[in-house]
């Protein structure tokens, strides 16, 4: 025993000796060190270093250790926050390697600067390699100055100034340290951080707001540790805006859709978002999973209450827990993450009531079933599919190692992007799988073999949701993915019933489980893995042999079927594409023994010839539904006898004279289709179909005659005989037709039992160009919508129409005169007389008070009566191309609700009236056009409307426009195009979004008062993401020099005003926009052929904020800080000029025209090229946008074109992360011709190019800091 405690003493000894002299060596070696920045080798004293702190804390451990930065550490730790602190005591002037390792490792560090920071070299050197760490990778510095002013620290005063002579006294061999040392403190002292004294509150106070702020910083600095989880960031802070965070009771949250959409991965990035602002958090994964094992619901449930309460070991297998658990998890604030629930019961075992957690609680949960989520949660969020270039991205970053693709790969990433359609599983999957292919060849074969056969992984997650369908919703699911992707819902819900489905019920719960969705236009949609996994299932029954699957949908397997003679009883639907068995050259189809199939359909690709191979068909007497597209045969089979058959569709068939050689028993059929079946020329007896409900024969140019009894078939309701051109007299028509569809038809008088008809209710009479005259006895149609009879050429008058009309069409008819009995038509809200060439405008002898719309364009009516102000509801006049008008009333003022006035063309139109004291106004009229009108002037009191918004003068006589028109508040829109005439611009009101005066070969002064304006009144500014500025004064080869610094000065000034609101605005606001663009800013001009190329504008810019201004000048606008000759630049980026001040860059070049008569044809796009200090590049090419490029004259051999877009919307698919920005020290850009770049004929842009060349370019970076300098500047220069 002695002997043991003899050991131990000496032991101790042993080790308190070596410690002892470790301390002296330490110290020798500190005090002999030559070199003040030489890193120790050994650091044994340093905390293990983890993989990636959150936060370092430096500190000068004499004046904090044990107060301020002790109650920090505990604080940041207290909220889950991953913290570095060293705690061993100063020695010596070395950092060890660990130490500088951990400051490379955090994300944020916190500098706090106390009293003697400065006396420590330590300090000193954590400070340098921290800001190095700032400068190399973006780190993120919050000084704290605690108890001392920062401009001690600035202006090295008090004790830093002490310390720092102290210091230069001891390292006078190394002065350069010691200045660098200097520097990194005036560098500290003007970052944004956190000022203590004791003035500010308490410490206590003063820990919270920093660790607050420690935590808003870790939240965004996130999204960069979202690597590869491309799109997710404005997912997060969507389902963010969701949570009732600080408003009480219990909020809970469901995410929602299909399977591999990423709602797991949503899920968990925002738990980790969250989870410290709550004293407890759980996220229980893959609970629909783990809840099928035995007792695996309680399972879980245990490990969510030992989460949520922090015990080890609770095990509760009981379908309740017992009222003390209840009672501590109603103290718990909770944060609870349930994944992949599928079942009611799993939620009332894991969460019961709300009522069980404390206010302020979350809980989310992730479903592919929206209707178990709607029964328990608040609200839900549906994960929708990544765009295309966000998917693009996606794919680069697992096949690539999001390195971009080289030009061999672009096509095929492209064609594997449009494939999966922005699925992130999918996605992932699929693109790791190329990653190890070294070749193109290899790249395609993958490729093939991947759609061929799908991932094992990707069916897996798929195939879960078709798992949990009931029987009835699996069979919908089956055929809607065999047979109707892309088909009406109406249409497949009517088929599905045929087939004894419950298509309504099956189609909401499809819905529900995200298995399908409806389009816009009502059509089912369903994405193309999720179709071939249906299909797959429905491959499984019978790989081998397709005959005994109880669906066939591919053409292949069809003509297997019928030329090995594998034809079964057993198939009930068969659907695939004729035009492919023609290539396989298959010239008898026997369907014949099939007994089992009642539904048959048989697609014709629209890109093939008409069929002419097979000779002979036999159906089977069992089918209830026939759909054949360009039915080949001349009738059907003799020996098919459609005793069973429901509806029968022949669309643009071969049938000749008869569809039967004789009269068959069709006593079940409802619907019949033959429309353009061109050869047919007497329609089926149809006698005793008493059960019909729609016949379809339009376009069936050869039938002359429409059967008689045709009145008898009581349940008919549709009627199509449009373009049915030889038709020319009608039978009665049946008592319950509500669909009759007669245009384009030669009949030239209709019969009294239509036009007394009291249940047609959608009746379409256009271009009856035969049709003279209407009946005149009364008119009982119950058309409430449109009726419309235009086109009809022969009809030069009528008495009566149908009393609910609201939309009355009569455009294209030789009618004179309007009958009086119109104005009883009390719903008509508008009508159509256009190109109506003999009509006589009558006098409005009372008021109208509904119409809304009245359209007499391409008339030749000389004049409006002065009762046209009894049409006193009228929003719109539309009289564009009446080339004989003369004389508009001064009454038009009185259209108090006017909102569109249209004077397009109306080429003997020299004058408008005066608008006199007496009159209304026009109070609400917002577009005015005069296009090619003779006027030499427009009423002053005209153009000073507020309500007015677009205002067209294009291609007009008129001299000048008046000053008032800057009282126009809402003008947004202005066309002067080719205003030969007008020499000056007045002030214009400050918001103009589109401004086109090119032509305007006149125009000498622009106003500069248009600048300050739109200074002063900055904050009115009202911006939507997507908006597009345009301000055109190309071909105005007058404008004097002042002009020109005018328009560059305003450029200016716009571009700055739009980029600042744009950057204010989230991603989900300019997703938003993607729908709501161009609604302000659709100018419905009646010529097409200077607007927006819409369709290009679209595909580039489409929800993209852009700005675009041309004039006529020699020189790149003074405020580009960067200019250089020719069509490139480069320029070095400051170090700080990705921060949240930077609005992206402007754009300029300046154009030489070559020839007289050079037309704007050019297309421009830039090269970007970003480098960082590490020499990684990344490149975007980008078109700009150029509206004037529509093949107009220009009249100057020199244009000035500036631009702006923000970059980081430019880039899309190609985004990097904002830590590779912040490492970018140079840029370049380089200007080219789109067409000249994407032409493959060289003598083409050769000649093309010879009309232009860049002369200069420029480039501005833009930062927030400089708008108040300019308004300021404007202002000042104006005054």
């Amino acid at each position: 025993m002695e002997s043991i405690e003899f050991f131990q003493v000496f032991i101790t000894i042993i080790i308190l000796i070596m410690t002892l002299f470790y301390v002296y060596f330490r110290s020798l070696t500190s005090a002999s060190s030559s070199s003040p920045s030489s890193v120790a080798a050994v650091d044994t004293d340093i905390p293990p270093l983890q993989e990636k702190y959150d936060v370092f804390i430096s500190f000068r451990g004499e004046d904090t250790r044990d107060g301020f930065t002790s109650y920090l550490h505990k604080a940041l730790l207290g909220k889950k926050i991953e913290t570095y602190m060293d705690y061993k005591l100063e020695k010596g002037d070395d950092i060890g390697p660990a130490l500088l390792e951990a400051i490379k490792k955090s994300k944020i560090a916190l500098v706090i600067f106390s009293k003697d920071y400065a006396s420590s070299t330590w300090c000193l050197k954590e400070l340098v390699h921290i800001l190095g760490c700032k400068k190399s990778h973006g780190q993120i510095v919050i000084p704290i100055f605690y108890r001392i002013d920062p401009s001690d620290l600035r202006n090295q005063q008090g004790t830093y100034a002490l310390a720092l002579d102290e210091l230069e006294k001891r390292f006078k061999a190394s002065r350069d340290e010691v200045v660098n040392w200097r520097d990194a403190l005036k560098e500290a002292a003007n970052m944004s951080g956190f000022h203590y004294s004791r003035k500010t509150g308490t410490e206590a106070d003063f820990v919270e707001k920093v660790v607050q702020d420690v935590l808003t910083k870790l939240n965004r600095e996130s999204s960069s540790d979202l690597r590869g989880l491309v799109g997710i960031e404005k997912k997060i802070e969507f389902i963010e805006s969701l949570l009732w965070l600080d408003s009480p009771g219990v909020c809970c949250v469901g995410i929602w859709g299909m399977g591999g959409i990423g709602k797991t991965t949503l899920a968990d990035a925002v738990f980790h978002r969250l989870s410290s602002k709550f004293e407890a958090s759980c996220f229980l994964k893959n609970v629909r999973e783990n809840s099928e094992e035995r007792d695996g619901i309680y399972h879980l449930r245990n490990k969510l209450l030992c989460e949520i309460l922090k015990e080890k070991d609770l095990n509760i297998q009981t379908p309740s827990i017992s009222p003390i658990i209840r009672h501590r998890l109603s103290r718990t604030k909770a944060l609870i993450v349930l994944d992949d629930v599928n079942a009611s019961s799993q939620l009332e075992v894991l969460v019961g009531d709300h009522d069980r957690f404390v206010d302020g609680s979350v809980i989310i949960i992730t479903a592919r079933d929206k209707g178990l989520l709607e029964e328990k949660v608040d609200r839900i969020y549906e994960v929708e599919a990544l765009r295309f270039n966000e998917a693009l991205q996606l794919f680069h970053w697992h096949a690539f190692k999001n390195k971009s693709p080289t030009t061999d790969y672009t096509e095929l990433s492209i064609e594997v992007a449009k494939y999966v359609k922005g699925i992130p599983l999918a996605l992932k999957v699929m693109g790791s799988s190329f990653l190890r292919c070294k070749s193109k060849q290899e790249w395609e074969d993958q490729w093939n073999k991947l759609k061929r056969f799908p991932s094992e992984e990707i069916k897996k997650v798929l195939r879960l949701s078709y798992n949990g369908l009931e029987e009835n919703e699996k069979e919908i699911f089956l055929d809607i993915a065999c047979f109707h992707k892309g088909d009406n819902m109406n249409d497949v819900k009517v088929l599905l019933d045929s087939r004894r489905f419950c298509g309504e019920v099956g189609i909401k719960v499809l819905i529900d489980r995200s298995l399908i969705s409806i389009s816009k236009r009502n059509s089912i949609e369903m994405h193309d893995l999720v179709q071939e996994m249906g299909r797959a299932i429905v491959r499984e029954q019978c790989i081998e042999e397709p005959g005994r699957r109880n669906r066939l949908f591919s053409a292949e397997d069809v003509y297997q079927v019928l030329t090995n003679n594998q034809i079964t009883a057993t198939v009930p639907a068969i659907s695939f594409n004729w035009s492919k068995i023609e290539k396989l050259h298959l010239n008898h189809a026997t369907f014949e023994k099939m007994c089992q199939l009642r539904w048959l359909r048989v697609g014709h690709s629209k890109f093939s010839e008409r069929s002419t191979v097979m000779d002979s068909l036999d159906l089977p007497n069992s089918l209830s539904y026939l759909h054949w597209h360009e039915y080949p045969l001349k009738s059907l089979p003799s020996k098919f006898s459609p005793v069973n058959l429901v509806e029968l569709h022949l669309p643009s068939s071969q049938v000749g004279a008869q569809l039967w050689t004789e009269d068959q028993n069709l006593i079940n059929l409802k619907v019949i289709s033959l429309c353009s079946s061109f050869h047919l020329t007497e329609v089926p007896n149809l006698s005793r179909s008493l059960k019909i409900e729609r016949i379809d024969l339009g376009c069936c140019l050869s039938l002359v005659e429409i059967p008689s009894y045709f009145q008898d078939l009581d349940n008919l309701t549709y009627l199509g005989l449009g373009q049915c051109i030889n038709i020319k007299t009608l039978p009665e028509m049946p008592r319950n037709v509500k669909f009759l569809d007669l245009s384009d038809t030669s009949i030239k008088e209709l019969p009294s039992s239509v036009w007394s008809h009291k249940k047609i209710s959608d009746f379409n009479i256009s271009y009856c160009r035969d049709l003279e005259k209407l009946p005149s006895s009364s008119c009982n149609l119950n058309v409430s919508g449109t009726f419309s009879l235009h086109g009809c050429q022969s009809l030069r008058e009528f008495s009566e129409l149908p009393m609910y009309t609201r939309v009355l069409d009569l455009s294209e008819t030789a009618i004179k005169v309007l009958p009086s009995s119109i104005e009883c038509l009390f719903g008509l809200t508008e009508i159509n007389l256009s190109s109506c060439k003999s009509l006589y405008f009558p006098e409005v002898l009372e008021p109208m008070e509904h119409l809304k719309l009245l359209i007499l364009s391409c008339t030749s009516i000389k004049e409006l009566p002065s009762s046209i102000g009894n049409l006193i509801r009228l929003q719109g006049l539309d009289l564009h191309e009446c080339k004989k008008l003369e004389v508009v009333p001064n009454v038009i003022y009185n259209l108090s609700t006017l909102q569109f006035l249209n004077f397009d063309g109306c080429s003997k139109l020299k004058k408008l009236p005066p608008v006199s004291v007496d009159s209304v106004g026009l109070l609400s009229l917002e577009d005015l056009y005069l296009r090619k009108c003779s006027i030499l002037e427009i009423p002053d009191g005209l153009v000073c409307l507020t309500s007015l918004r677009g205002l067209n003068m294009r291609e007009t006589k008129i001299k000048s426009i008046p000053a008032s028109i800057k009282q126009a508040a809402q003008l947004s829109r202005l066309r002067l195009i080719d205003c030969k005439s007008v020499e000056s611009l007045p002030e214009l009101p400050p918001f103009l979004q589109r401004l086109e005066a090119q032509g305007c070969t006149s125009l000498k002064t622009v106003s500069s008062s248009s600048s300050t304006a739109l200074a002063q009144r900055w904050d009115e500014y009202i911006f939507f993401p997507g908006r597009h500025e345009i301000h055109n004064f190309s071909s105005c080869p007058k404008l004097d020099q002042n002009s020109q610094s005018n328009i560059m000065a305003n450029a200016q000034l716009s571009i700055m005003r739009m980029a600042t609101a744009s950057s204010k605005f989230k991603e989900e606001q300019i997703e938003l926009a993607r729908f709501l663009e161009d609604l302000d800013d659709s100018y419905n001009d009646t010529d097409s052929e200077d607007e927006f190329d819409r369709e290009d504008m679209i595909q580039e810019d489409f929800g993209r904020s852009s700005i675009f201004i041309t004039c006529s000048g020699y020189e790149i606008p003074n405020w580009f800080s960067h200019q250089s000759e020719g069509s490139s630049i480069k320029i070095e980026l400051r170090p700080d000029w990705f921060s949240t001040d930077f609005l992206g860059f402007a754009l300029s070049l300046v154009i030489a025209l070559n020839t007289e008569d050079a037309k704007w044809e050019m297309e421009f796009g830039c090269r970007y090229n970003f480098k960082t200090s590490n020499g990684e590049s990344h490149e975007i090419n980008h078109s700009l946008y150029n509206p004037c490029s529509h093949g107009s004259t220009l009249e100057d051999s020199h244009e000035v074109l500036v631009w702006w877009y923000d970059i980081f919307e430019v880039e899309g698919g190609a985004r990097r992360p904002p830590a590779f920005y912040k490492l970018v020290t140079e840029a370049s850009f380089e200007f080219y011709d789109i067409q000249e770049f994407n032409s493959e004929e060289d003598e083409v842009f050769e000649e093309f190019c010879s009309d232009y060349k860049v002369e200069k370019c420029g480039i501005c970076p833009l930062y927030a800091q400089d708008v108040e300098i300019i308004k300021q500047r404007v202002c000042s220069s104006s005054s």
